[in-house]
């Protein structure tokens, strides 16, 4: 067998193992354990928002930045219409 067939049966294992725990845990166990995964996906979540946000920070910027260089273009090009015209 490949690695990459081991490592799936492996973790397929790790997976029913850790169902087969969860089964016979206590109603208490269960709850912690479903508090953590709700946990983990808000973080997941809240990061995903975050690096979003950044994103369109960035995105912004440069748009900022690319409407100033145009604007700089279009005063230069109109200056020196104004200096071939006079």
């Amino acid at each position: 067998m490949g690695n990459k067939t081991k490592g799936l049966l492996a973790l397929l294992g790790l997976g029913a193992l850790a169902y087969w725990k969860y089964k016979n845990s206590s109603p208490e166990e269960q709850q912690a354990v479903k508090d953590k995964i709700n946990n983990a996906k808000d973080n997941l979540n809240k990061w995903g928002n975050d690096l979003k946000d950044k994103a369109n920070n960035v995105a912004s910027q440069v748009q900022d930045k690319a409407d100033e260089f145009k604007n700089k273009a279009q005063d230069t090009v109109n200056k020196t219409q104004e200096t071939y015209n006079s």
